[in-house]
């Protein structure tokens, strides 16, 4: 029975360290989900710039188009003018030539407009493409140490994973399945000392008669509070 007991202490003690190196490993994934997300984060203002940037050019093409068309039309009708006879037909000419100057001034002030516009827009997606190269730089040698640290803490877990399971096929059937249980339900302690007249686990007093029987180890006996496996350290 004391050989079940020091199995279990052992099994206990594997399953701690591998849960802390887990909580590691977990760590390190948290870090590289967060410099994901925060390049995510860049690229998608990159895009939204490179969207709006598009959307403009097309915009100005339009503006650019509809200029050319009107400037066209003031020098077909210029060349007209010299052709005309009637004094009615020359003011109308002229009445249209005159519009399309406007129209042509109120295009070049558009085209003005989406020129900043696109300049403004241009400067800030020169400088997120800059941040975004940088953060990439240094995401990049950052996910190379987690991934150096993350293929050591994946060989060490598998280690660990077939020692556990050769201490675990050491243990009754009945007894293994105790200590999973307890293991999932008691948040990975399953294997706790009892000292002082107490359970370490829940910290609750135990029943003298119980506590003093750990001594003589006859049978693998259980806290009556939280359950938990007991085990006692006796004195050298």
């Amino acid at each position: 029975m004391q050989e079940k007991l020091q199995l279990l202490k052992d099994l206990q003690a594997l399953d701690r360290d591998r849960h802390t190196l887990l909580e590691q490993r977990q760590k390190f994934l948290g870090e590289q989900g967060l410099l994901q997300g925060e390049l995510d984060r860049i690229q998608a203002m990159v895009d939204s710039l490179t969207t709006e940037m598009n959307g403009l050019d097309e915009q100005r093409s339009e503006l650019t188009e509809a200029l050319t068309i009107e400037e066209g039309n003031i020098t077909r009708s210029e060349e007209r003018l010299p052709q005309i006879k009637t004094q009615k037909e020359y003011v109308a000419i002229l009445k249209e030539v005159d519009m399309a100057k406007k129209l042509v001034k109120e295009l070049t002030e558009q085209i003005g407009a989406k020129d900043s516009e696109l300049s403004a827009l241009g400067a800030d997606k020169d400088e997120k493409d800059g941040e975004l190269a940088g953060l990439s730089e240094a995401a990049d040698a950052k996910r190379g140490e987690i991934d150096t640290e993350l293929a050591e803490l994946d060989g060490r877990l598998d280690t660990m994973g077939s020692q556990r399971e050769e201490l675990l096929e050491q243990l009754p059937v009945s007894l293994r399945k105790r200590y999973q249980l307890l293991l999932e339900r008691r948040n990975g302690l399953a294997v706790v000392e009892a000292k002082g007249g107490a359970c370490l686990g829940c910290h609750m007093h135990l029943p003298p008669q119980q506590f003093n029987s750990l001594y003589v180890v006859k049978d693998v006996q259980s806290c009556p509070h939280c359950n938990r496996l007991l085990y006692i350290e006796k004195p050298d």
